[in-house]
């Protein structure tokens, strides 16, 4: 807590505090977010309560259709949480045959590799891995952080969606069924955290025309708005997220694919990938002052998962040791074909943010408010 900023607030309920510049109030101090997941979605979510009816409604759909075919839907698995929870529900309790796709980009912990490995095996399910062109891969991540931007995640969020979804329409399959959740994402972290909502060609186009030194041939982009019109209405697919259908608790999730698979859960959301480890823990707080978890456990106190008083607690020091992290910023300098100095030296430069290039935000914008009018997307976006 800011005690020494006369302005700081932070909210009563939850965590979120104007470290998030849009961040409103009412007059019991409670935060937007608070709200809007009162308002919104806890109405129509229900914590997943009686909503059974619902899912197998849908399950039934993507049998019918999945009909004479090798797949009926299609899972994208990192071997975080939930990803493998919902690999379970579709096979155990939707009754469907999911192909699990794993986009590889370069990152993966040894612990989310051991996994994928016990998933695959205890579900008896396929997996086909897509590889990323490394080279490219890594062209676009030092051309990123040379932008200065908050937005470190965008290559390799780029590769893992657009990956899915050409892999998915090449195959033609319809239906893509996600980890995306409100139980502990329904607090999303506002656009200058580093969220940048969406795939926007222009921007990473952008930015790897001025920063990058080769051509992105085989890297794969699929631009969020040609994602929302052609492959939604055009090609047909549909993205469904089952777990806003069930029963998902975060402590009882990683209990249960523990039991059945041997699943071992991580320290904190997203440390399945060793750069957005380091990026969120160290990158992110350090050089902009933002702080992921605070919108992490927001979620989880809104849900009624985690108490504030723990919360604060636990965002009072840093998720990982100091040494440990010290030893990342080497191994991810190395990984990148960088100097510890040269690394360094791009940490330490002139902070910006998307706005500082071309960019197609205010479109995306126009989309996610008729997507929030239209009943789509609940949480707030800004």
């Amino acid at each position: 807590m800011n005690t020494l900023n006369p302005e700081y607030k932070i909210c009563s309920s939850c965590i979120m505090d104007t470290s998030d510049p849009h961040i409103t109030f009412n007059e019991n101090c409670e935060c937007d977010y608070c709200q809007n997941f009162k308002s919104t979605i806890l109405p129509e979510w229900k914590y997943g309560e009686s909503r059974m009816d619902e899912l197998m409604a849908v399950a039934e759909k993507i049998k019918k259709e999945g009909i004479g075919k090798d797949f009926d839907c299609i899972i994208g698995l990192s071997g975080g949480l939930d990803s493998s929870y919902v690999a379970h529900v579709v096979k155990n309790i939707m009754g469907l045959r999911p192909l699990l796709l794993h986009v590889d980009a370069g990152w993966n912990t040894d612990q989310a590799v051991e996994n994928i490995e016990k998933l695959v095996d205890g579900l008896g399910l396929d997996l086909y891995t897509e590889v990323i062109n490394w080279e490219e891969m890594k062209d676009l991540q030092v051309a990123i952080l040379k932008s200065q931007i908050p937005d470190q995640d965008i290559p390799q969020d780029t590769a893992f969606f657009s990956g899915l979804y050409k892999f998915a329409r090449k195959h033609k399959i319809k239906y893509v069924l996600t980890g995306g959740n409100h139980s502990t994402e329904c607090c999303r972290e506002p656009d200058e955290w580093g969220a940048y909502p969406g795939i926007d060609s222009i921007l990473i186009n952008d930015i790897h025309d001025k920063f990058g030194k080769r051509p992105l041939k085989d890297f794969p982009i699929v631009d969020i708005l040609r994602y929302k019109i052609f492959y939604r209405y055009i090609y047909g697919m549909e993205v469904f997220r089952p777990l806003n259908y069930v029963r998902y608790i975060k402590s009882e999730a990683e209990d249960i694919l523990h039991q059945l698979y041997g699943w071992k859960k991580f320290q904190h959301k997203h440390h399945e990938s060793r750069f957005t480890r380091f990026y969120e823990d160290y990158w992110m707080p350090k050089k902009f002052g933002y702080e992921k978890r605070r919108a992490h456990f927001s979620s989880l106190i809104m849900t009624g998962q985690m108490d504030r008083k723990t919360a604060l607690e636990r965002l009072s020091k840093p998720e990982l040791s100091d040494e440990f992290l010290i030893k990342e910023f080497d191994y991810v300098a190395n990984k990148l074909d960088l100097t510890h100095d040269e690394l360094e030296e791009i940490f330490k430069g002139e902070n910006k943010t998307y706005a500082n290039y071309k960019n197609k935000k205010f479109l995306i914008g126009i989309g996610a408010n008729i997507m929030r009018f239209l009943g789509l997307e609940k949480r707030l976006f800004r």
